[in-house]
């Protein structure tokens, strides 16, 4: 499962960016990932119990928000709504799509204290 060590990633650095900046608890966590990432969110959950354990975002909350498939179809040179990755242009069905979103894991942001 490697949820598991993306999740001590983000703790470890939003624990590191808390201390830097003179926080010494976090207080929540945000994340973006995206929906053609791989990444299982509820995995992500669950692995976030035991990460944060022992640290300064032991009582953080975690939100994570969905960000949907999008790509720029380089024939129709529209953007459009990807549904998985290397996916047709829903428009005219060709693959020549580039994708511009929903394949990211980022911290979009923390409160702290």
């Amino acid at each position: 499962m490697h949820e598991m060590s993306l999740m001590e990633s983000v703790i470890e650095i939003v624990c590191q960016t808390a201390r830097q900046n003179g926080a010494t608890r976090i207080k929540s966590v945000r994340l973006d990932v995206g929906a053609l990432s791989h990444v299982d969110t509820y995995a992500l959950l669950f692995c976030y119990e035991a990460a944060r354990y022992g640290t300064i975002a032991d009582a953080a909350t975690l939100e994570i928000n969905r960000i949907a498939g999008e790509g720029w179809c380089l024939d129709c040179g529209k953007t459009v709504a990807l549904e998985e990755r290397f996916g047709a242009c829903p428009n005219c069905k060709r693959h020549r799509v580039q994708m511009t979103a929903g394949d990211e894991l980022k911290i979009r942001d923390m409160e702290v204290i």
